[in-house]
């Protein structure tokens, strides 16, 4: 089943294959424009445009993503990711100001497509296409927690709902012969990519800001804590950030004063290492304190 590739392809061979699939894409519904001169065809081609560009763009953020941290760059280089998102959001948004122009010019001018079975057909093929690889990009995403992929999947399926909308449209222009429908349709596909723009780069700058852990990871975290935490006096202070597909978690975690430092270093040692497995990629600090430092608020483990 194609949506089953997500489950063996690496994140490099993904970002490749998105570069093929959108050059591929963008071939097909510039050819669908060509046939027809429809401009609400020519709205569905510059959103593809924006995919090929998105794709290289996201393959070089990906492979930057993954080198090993360094004397420059101590926390890892993950945030490379939502650059690339940004830039794909900011493209989106220029291509919606592109399309309402064409379409302005088209009502102003009058002029009419000549829309045509095989030119529609066409289009049909890109779009099918475009579904199978959103679904896989969505997929990869949630698998490996990557905002690139996670963003290039959303815009995607926008895709593919915009054409298919497209495609509707001009089989009702073919029918009822209303040609003004074609611009229309152009409008309404700007409008929508627009929305699209905007929701992707708002959530690419999220994770610039150093967004929390999602609240269901943070639940983990918590549950981790109470159940692995025997020894541990209190957890408190409790702070997560989320880079790319890699979590940091930091607290402080108060021990009895008399507690030798061995002792705590083994409760920290267990503590990472449980958090690790229910977390993969997460990276844990952990600040120990002597028990007057307690605070009214915080987890208190069951004692051992």
């Amino acid at each position: 089943m194609p949506f089953g590739l997500n489950t063996w392809l690496t994140a490099s061979q993904i970002a490749s294959g998105t570069i093929v699939v959108s050059v591929v894409v963008l071939l097909l519904k510039l050819g669908a424009w060509a046939m027809t001169g429809s401009v609400a065809l020519f709205s569905d081609a510059m959103e593809s445009l924006v995919n090929v560009s998105a794709a290289v763009l996201a393959w070089f953020a990906i492979r930057y993503a993954q080198r090993p941290a360094d004397d420059g760059h101590p926390f890892g280089h993950h945030k490379a990711e939502y650059f690339s998102a940004v830039i794909e959001g900011i493209m989106i948004i220029l291509a919606a100001v592109l399309i309402l122009h064409q379409a302005f010019a088209t009502l102003t001018a009058g002029t009419r497509a000549d829309l045509s079975a095989i030119g529609l057909g066409v289009n049909g093929i890109a779009l099918v296409i475009n579904l199978v690889w959103a679904q896989v990009l969505l997929r990869a995403g949630k698998r490996i927690n990557s905002p690139a992929f996670a963003a290039g999947g959303r815009h995607l399926m926008g895709d593919v709902w915009t054409s298919a909308g497209v495609m509707v449209g001009l089989l009702l222009v073919l029918a009822t012969g209303w040609h003004i429908l074609d611009p229309i349709l152009a409008l309404l596909v700007a409008v929508n990519i627009l929305r699209e723009g905007l929701h992707v780069v708002s959530d690419s700058i999220d994770g610039l800001m150093d967004k929390a852990a999602l609240p269901d990871e943070q639940e983990k975290i918590a549950s981790v804590i109470l159940g692995s935490g025997g020894g541990a006096l209190q957890i408190h202070d409790i702070k997560t950030r989320r880079a790319g597909k890699a979590i940091f978690v930091e607290f402080h975690m108060v021990v009895d004063g008399e507690m030798s430092v061995a002792e705590s270093h083994d409760i920290c040692d267990r503590l990472e290492a449980e958090i690790e497995a229910a977390l993969p990629g997460v990276h844990v600090t952990i600040h120990v304190e002597p028990d007057n430092k307690l605070e009214a608020d915080g987890i208190e483990p069951p004692a051992l």
